[in-house]
């Protein structure tokens, strides 16, 4: 009976995959005469990639030397380091710890390593985004109450 029951639990989390998939839902959970399924797929492997897709977008921006404004406000935001504070999730960034509150840190900021940056917000739980390094904050990629994926570039310290 526990054979039939398995083979039953696996056609149905298998149905419910299909359903995850076809109608492009994160989770799909079931409960059923004291059975509960959660099937759930994983969101950073899809955001990193589209992440990646949109950074050759913001390259090509700056190099376009259309207008001197232009090329004087490129250099601050599209320098993306390879030494960047990287986003740790996808979620929404906040500069300050609370809406009207001043934020953490101003670009020309000096910052220790391990200090609260900004926070990033992932399902109603804020999570701190610190230094790795103590120096100067020369540059933010974001700006507050703003959507980013995983790995995105959130600001530089030099």
């Amino acid at each position: 009976m526990s054979t039939a029951k398995t083979k039953l639990d696996t056609g149905l989390v298998r149905e419910l995959a299909a359903i995850l998939r076809e109608a492009d839902l994160g989770e799909v959970e079931i409960e059923h005469e004291g059975l509960r399924i959660r099937v759930s797929k994983p969101a950073a492997p899809v955001m990193q990639t589209a992440q990646y897709a949109a950074a050759p977008a913001a390259a090509p921006a700056p190099a376009a030397p259309a207008a001197s404004p232009a090329a004087a406000a490129a250099p601050a935001a599209p320098a993306v380091s390879d030494n960047a504070i990287k986003s740790p999730m996808v979620g929404t960034v906040y500069l300050a710890p609370e809406p009207g509150a001043k934020p953490f840190f101003n670009i020309g900021d000096k910052v220790k390593k391990g200090d609260t940056l900004m926070l990033v917000e992932a399902m109603k739980t804020f999570n701190p985004v610190e230094a790795d390094r103590a120096g100067t904050l020369t540059a933010f990629y974001v700006t507050d109450s703003q959507p980013v994926e995983f790995g995105e570039p959130l600001a530089l310290i030099e």
